[in-house]
């Protein structure tokens, strides 16, 4: 059974909080399968047969009936996550380098608006359906929030470090642990000291 990874926007920020096994049984009741979360951020693992696209539909809706909020999700397997994990869009490195999961690849018009972002130490680079973020200091503070980026996307984004997504894409590749590992490892010595 395909094992997926949903990852949530606006869980425990902004004064929002769900409670971790609140939102296991959200995804329970669903008749998702062998679901956990992972740190309070909004990533939640489990298993299904169902499509994808109708899946995050449904996991949506779920999610604003429970919450009173409407809570964006983006569904990747573990092998798109290994993928991510391993793909390098940056020569240099920086502070913080994270990843923005999107609904679908940016079309010319947002790819150009996401590069008019750039600052001296912002860098952006999208690649299929995620946008990739290097940050040159501390990522709160950074002179691009991400509230405004979304806005000028045009579309929503959910952001979490490359850490977190080669942790998560060892976690749902367990059989392939070890090249997982090895791009976790890639991605923390790319990273400066601080």
């Amino acid at each position: 059974m395909p094992r997926y990874c949903a990852f949530l926007r606006a869980i425990n920020v902004g004064g929002r909080v769900v409670k971790m096994d609140r939102l296991r049984a959200i995804f329970e009741g669903l008749g998702l399968a062998n679901v956990e979360t992972f740190i309070a951020s909004g990533n939640v693992i489990f298993d299904s047969r169902a499509n994808p696209a109708s899946l995050e539909k449904k996991i949506e809706a779920a999610l604003k009936r429970e919450l009173g909020y409407a809570v964006e999700t983006f569904l990747r397997t573990g092998e798109e996550l290994a993928a991510i994990a391993k793909y390098v869009p940056f020569k240099e490195t920086g502070l913080a380098l994270h990843c923005g999961f999107l609904y679908a690849p940016l079309d010319p018009a947002a790819a150009t608006r996401v590069l008019d972002c750039r600052t001296p130490v912002d860098e952006f680079h999208s690649h299929g359906r995620e946008i990739y973020w290097l940050c040159r200091v501390k990522f709160n503070e950074s002179q691009v929030k991400p509230k405004a980026f979304e806005k000028a996307l045009g579309t929503p984004v959910t952001f979490r470090s490359m850490t977190t997504v080669a942790k998560l894409a060892a976690k749902l590749n367990a059989g392939h642990k070890n090249i997982c590992e090895s791009h976790l490892a890639a991605i923390v010595s790319r990273r400066p000291a601080v």
